[in-house]
């Protein structure tokens, strides 16, 4: 297969595995919607990775393909194509991107797709569409903008250069930068440490930063306060307010 899930301590592997570049082609981008949407239901992911091997992460989409495509063909497509990235951005649970070599394109575009994002020393992002005489399609215009802001996403987006891991990092676009052998090393340290908490709650959390960056604040605090009060009905908030009481803090274990 071309991407799979491989699951170990409840933490989720979505794995691209296309030699040489992880190129995103329909089939990818389809199997990419269905281990997101298994990832979701599965009781026993409670964190997902998403990782491209240890040279590549992936270098955007296959451009063959696409040169193939006429007007009517990508209307036909595109739809299909973003949902397959939104699928992954909805995962109810943290995700991570362990960002290793390239990550252009619809790889850049995955990576956004993320909550957090650690880099290789050696990873190059970047939305090159423009100089194919496109724009990113998977997403690139809304959660890069929403990332590292505007003018910096039109920079990108307007040159289609591509930026070193330390600028990356500069820019917000990555959270970490490490020597690439720990890339994937850290990541799972990152996914396994959050695969402990409690689900429900780090779930709220998710979907109440994530509606209200799509939202006015008077909405995300409904959200917000609608999760929170919810949250007062789960099992983890007793564990963990009880040990709090009786342990301090930190030292609660969720179910």
């Amino acid at each position: 297969m071309t991407v799979t899930l491989e699951v170990s301590d409840s933490v989720g592997t979505i794995r691209l595995d296309r030699p040489p570049m992880n190129a995103l082609d329909v089939a990818v981008q389809d199997r990419l919607r269905e281990l997101a949407e298994e990832a979701t239901r599965r009781e026993d992911v409670r964190a997902v990775i998403l990782y491209g091997g240890e040279k590549v992460f992936a270098a955007g989409a296959d451009i063959k393909e696409m040169q193939e495509m006429d007007h009517t063909a990508m209307v036909l497509r595109s739809k299909a194509l973003q949902d397959s990235f939104t699928a992954v951005a909805r995962i109810p649970k943290p995700v991570v991107a362990a960002v290793t070599g390239y990550a252009l394109g619809g790889g850049c575009e995955l990576a956004l797709c993320a909550d957090y994002r650690i880099a290789a020393e050696n990873a190059k992002l970047g939305q090159p569409e423009i100089l194919l005489g496109l724009i990113p399609g998977a997403g690139g215009t809304q959660r890069l903008a929403r990332l590292i802001g505007p003018s910096r996403a039109k920079d990108l987006i307007f040159t289609g250069r591509m930026v070193k891991a330390e600028e990356a990092l500069t820019l917000g676009l990555v959270d970490r930068v490490v020597p690439a052998a720990e890339v994937y090393e850290q990541a799972y340290a990152w996914a396994a440490r959050l695969a402990k908490g409690p689900a429900l709650a780090l779930r709220a959390a998710k979907e109440s930063v994530d509606a209200g960056l799509e939202t006015d604040i008077d909405t995300g605090l409904t959200v917000e306060r609608n999760w929170f009060a919810g949250l007062f009905a789960t099992e983890d908030r007793e564990r963990g307010m009880r040990s709090f009481v009786e342990e301090g803090p930190g030292k609660a274990t969720f179910r």
